[in-house]
C-alpha cells in the first residue's frame, strides 16, 4: 500500500515583495548568584561565557533554515545579541533584521535558544539547578499589511486595449477585476477599447473627470509595436507621473519575466485619480499587481488629505 502526501512544505513566497524585517526574541537562563558571579568575573572553567553564546546566537540565527526543515534560507542582514546579568538569571535579548520577502521571527527565537543552550553548556560542570526558563518572540515588524487606508470607501475601472479581444475571452481585466475587489475596490467600468491614442485618452478624462473614480489599471498596449499606444493616451490626460510605480513594477516583474524590460507603461495622478498600465498578458498582469498591492493603497490617503504618519508609515 503506498500513499502521495504531498501537503505541507515551506511556504511559496516567490510572489512577496521583499521588504524589511525585524524580530526580537528573548531567552531567560536560571542559575544561582555564585556561578552568576563567576561568570560576571569571567572564572567560568570553559572559557567566557557571553562571548561564547553571542557567537552561538549569531550563527544559530544565521543556519535556521539548516535546521528547521520548512524555513526559509533568509538572507540575514543584522543579528544583534545583547545580555542582562541579573541576581538570579541570564537574560538573552537577540534581535534579527532583513530586507527579503518573509519574516525572521524563527531567526530571532533560534539565535536565543542556541544562546541559552550555550549558556547552559558552559555552566553545568558548576551549577546543577541550571534551567532554561524561558524562551519567547519579543516582537516583530515588516511585511506588508493589505488593508486599505482607513475611512476610504475607493472605486476603480478597468481599462482594456486591443483591437481584437472581447469580455468573453478576456483573461487580464477579468484578473485585475479580481484583484482590485479583494483589495477594497468596488469596480464601476469596465470596459475593452481599440488600440487608438485619441479613444484611449478620451476614456480616461472621462473615468477621471465625470465618474472621478480613485483609480484605473489599463492592460495591454504598452509594448514596442505601432499600435501599442496606451503610455502615450496616458501621458497625455496626467497632471504628475508616478515615475516610481510603473519602475517597481518592471523591475519586480523583470526577476521573473526577461522580457518585462520592454514593457512601456506608466503611471501617474489626473487630479485625484490614480492611473496605472500594466501589460497585457495574463501573467505579465498578474505579476505587476503582486507588485502594486498593497504599496500603491497609500496614495489615496494621501490624496484624500491624509499624510504619511496618518496612515502608519
Amino acid at each position: 500500500m503506498s500513499s502521495d502526501d504531498r501537503t505541507g512544505g515551506m511556504v511559496d513566497v516567490a510572489d512577496k515583495p521583499d521588504t524589511l524585517r525585524t524580530a526580537t526574541a528573548k531567552a531567560v537562563v536560571k542559575a544561582s548568584p555564585p556561578t552568576l558571579a563567576l561568570v560576571e568575573k569571567g572564572r567560568i572553567p570553559k572559557g567566557n561565557v557571553l562571548d561564547a553564546a553571542r557567537i552561538a546566537a549569531t550563527m544559530g540565527a544565521k543556519r535556521t533554515w539548516d535546521l528547521l526543515p520548512y524555513c526559509h534560507p533568509v538572507p540575514i542582514d543584522s543579528v544583534q545579541v545583547g545580555f542582562a546579568v541579573q541576581e538570579k538569571a541570564i537574560e538573552i535579548t537577540v534581535e534579527v533584521k532583513s530586507i527579503w520577502k518573509t519574516g525572521v521571527e524563527m531567526e530571532a527565537l533560534t539565535g536565543a535558544t542556541i544562546a541559552a543552550l550555550t549558556i547552559y553548556d558552559m555552566l553545568k560542570p558548576v551549577d546543577k539547578a541550571l534551567a532554561i526558563e524561558s524562551i519567547l518572540l519579543v516582537q516583530k515588524s515588516g511585511g506588508i499589511k493589505r488593508t486599505v487606508a482607513p475611512g476610504l470607501n475607493l472605486s476603480a475601472a478597468v481599462l482594456v486595449a486591443s483591437d481584437s479581444r472581447k469580455k468573453a475571452d478576456d483573461r487580464s481585466g477579468k484578473i485585475i477585476i479580481d484583484r482590485l475587489a479583494r483589495n477594497g475596490f468596488k469596480v464601476t467600468s469596465y470596459r475593452i477599447m481599440p488600440d487608438n491614442i485619441s479613444k484611449i485618452g478620451t476614456e480616461l478624462r472621462m473615468l477621471c473627470d465625470k465618474l472621478h473614480v480613485d483609480l484605473v489599471v489599463t492592460t495591454g498596449g504598452t509594448g514596442a509595436s505601432s499600435r501599442d499606444v496606451t503610455p502615450e493616451a496616458t501621458r497625455s490626460v496626467l497632471d504628475k507621473e508616478l515615475a516610481g510605480v510603473s519602475e517597481t513594477l518592471r523591475a519586480y516583474g523583470q526577476k521573473r519575466t526577461l522580457t518585462s524590460m520592454l514593457s512601456r507603461g506608466v503611471a501617474g495622478i489626473r487630479g485625484k485619480t490614480v492611473i496605472v498600465n500594466l501589460p497585457g498578458s495574463p501573467r505579465a498582469v498578474s505579476e505587476s499587481l503582486d507588485a502594486l498591492f498593497p504599496g500603491i493603497l497609500h496614495v489615496f490617503g494621501m490624496l484624500d488629505g491624509q499624510g504619511h504618519e496618518d496612515q502608519g508609515r
